[in-house]
């Protein structure tokens, strides 16, 4: 349990409770060193997972940690940053397509899972991930006194374009999961899957 990478996995879901709580202190500071929590957090989340492969060092609990330490680090930035207003309401519907997704994500990953059926990320969920997490670093910083460039606007453009790209992986993940729902899939003799690696997407 105590490897090097699943520490780092641990310590993006020990870091939650404390971001949550500088959400509240309304001061450029603090929003600065939220905004580091939050940047170094997502660079664990690709460390982990190198460092793991890298030193054999895969492991069970490594494999169920790492998409859920990512889903409530995200789930609670964008929670907190529409609870205390950093986000529009014109861009609340972008928050919602991408919670929506994350939940229909790891509801097709538990089912496929249950069926040995891997699903492995693809080229455009990798840079749906990179957009969205740049997308709420910069909202959680927000507006800068002396800064010139609209961050808060920025950031919900980011954002947008993330819940697009959300959409499209979504959608392909989903009829991906139901091409194994069907009764074809469950005729007797029929080949089973390959079981893929679980990967983050």
């Amino acid at each position: 349990m105590l490897t090097l990478p699943n520490l780092l996995t641990l310590a993006r879901i020990v870091v939650i409770p404390l971001m949550v709580a500088l959400f509240y202190v309304d001061a450029p500071m603090a929003r600065w060193i939220n905004g580091g929590l939050f940047i170094a957090a997502a660079i664990t989340d690709f460390f982990d997972g190198w460092l793991a492969r890298r030193s054999n060092q895969v492991s069970r609990l490594g494999r169920f940690l790492d998409p859920i330490a990512d889903k409530l680090l995200v789930a609670a930035v964008l929670m907190m940053l529409v609870g205390v207003g950093h986000i529009s309401p014109w861009s609340i519907p972008a928050a919602v397509v991408i919670l929506m997704r994350e939940i229909l994500v790891s509801g097709l990953r538990e089912f496929l899972a249950e069926i040995q059926v891997g699903m492995p990320v693809t080229r455009l969920a990798k840079w749906k991930t990179t957009v969205q997490l740049i997308a709420l670093a910069v909202l959680i910083i927000g507006p800068l006194p002396g800064l010139d460039v609209p961050m808060s606007l920025l950031g919900e453009l980011l954002l947008w374009g993330a819940a697009g790209m959300t959409l499209v992986t979504g959608y392909d993940y989903l009829r991906e999961g139901l091409r194994h729902m069907g009764p074809e899939s469950e005729t007797p003799g029929a080949p089973s899957a390959v079981p893929v690696p679980p990967s983050r997407a």
